[in-house]
């Protein structure tokens, strides 16, 4: 009997790859997503597949799923500034109530639940590169402080269930990935970059372009969650690439790449916007035997590739994704 895997965030960039994944390896995929930041077109082309089934729910509320269950992933999360700024309650909801509710579903069903956190939960950093040890700087009472105490949370209870209950947990610690899927106008800064360039605009930099951050592409990091998930592992790990460059030089790099003409302009720095991300990934190579395998170049040609195949509608419109409806006072 195959496998099933219920995957929470699965019309979201890193839960449709996910959901990819694990129809490839031959699992029974159950996607549940309440579309407030996901896009169905992510997954219809797994909606015709006997393997997938696909819910249109929210886990903040409750979560039941019929039958056995082997496995689960949470990834519902709002994960853009953009949107958990704009949505900050639904943000520490599905965080905390959501994350509590899915974890009861693994209890019952006697189901491995992998949840995924940030490298945000590292805040602005005082210790380069961020190992798992490090506890972080964060800003409880900051407007970042919705996400990522969200994801500290979520790591408390996953433990605390991991202890009381002897569940099956595992914790991955997602730095900045990239790759097609990804929504043009969510505010980060790779489609953020190419969009400007698409559309003739100059760059955007916030501050003077000094802070650093270290891309990884989308495929190195499903395989290295897909390991951490299979592994026997219970503490966090950091999935992400250690080549880091400044966002200046980025910029500059997506210029060259986009073969545009415009120039790089500045704009204040955000409130508790982090200086530096670099992820230690040596425990990944020890327990997981994983490491990034896509370069750059070569990653962010195929995300270019894809941003150009988007109608013009989609790459000139300016607000992305209404909320009102999902804002409940």
């Amino acid at each position: 009997m195959k496998k099933r895997i219920l995957i929470t965030g699965a019309a979201g960039f890193l839960g449709s790859h996910l959901c990819d994944k694990f129809i490839k390896e031959g699992y029974h995929v159950l996607g549940m997503d309440n579309l407030i930041t996901g896009d169905r077109r992510n997954i219809e082309h797994l909606f015709k597949l006997e393997d997938f089934e696909f819910y249109h729910h929210d886990v903040s509320t409750f979560v039941h799923v019929a039958g056995q269950l082997d496995y689960i992933l949470h990834f519902a999360s709002p994960a853009s500034p953009i949107d958990y700024l704009k949505i900050p309650i639904q943000t520490l909801k599905v965080g905390s109530l959501g994350t509590h509710n899915l974890l009861g579903l693994a209890k019952e069903k006697n189901a491995r639940i992998l949840i995924a956190s940030t490298s945000e939960v590292y805040g602005d950093p005082l210790v380069h590169p961020q190992n798992e040890d490090y506890y972080g700087n964060v800003n409880t009472i900051g407007p970042r402080g919705v996400y990522d105490e969200a994801k500290r949370f979520q790591e408390s209870i996953t433990m605390a269930y991991h202890r009381y209950h002897g569940l099956e947990t595992r914790i991955v610690r997602i730095f900045n990935t990239y790759g097609p899927r990804m929504r043009l106008n969510d505010g980060r800064v790779i489609p953020a970059f190419i969009g400007q360039a698409l559309r003739g605009e100059d760059l955007t930099v916030f501050g003077d372009g000094s802070q650093t951050r270290s891309f990884c592409y989308v495929d190195d990091q499903i395989e290295g969650i897909y390991r951490l998930l299979l592994s026997d592992y219970v503490y966090p790990v950091n999935i992400g690439n250690p080549h880091e460059i400044t966002i200046k030089d980025f910029a500059e790099e997506i210029i060259k790449l986009t073969g545009t003409t415009q120039k790089i302009i500045y704009k204040a720095l955000p409130e508790d916007d982090p200086m530096q991300r670099q992820p230690d990934i040596t425990r990944a190579k020890e327990i997981l035997g994983w490491e990034p395998k896509v370069s750059r170049s070569e990653g962010m040609e195929k995300t270019y590739r894809y941003f150009q195949s988007l109608s013009e509608e989609e790459l000139y419109r300016s607000a992305h994704k209404d909320f009102s409806k999902h804002i409940r006072r």
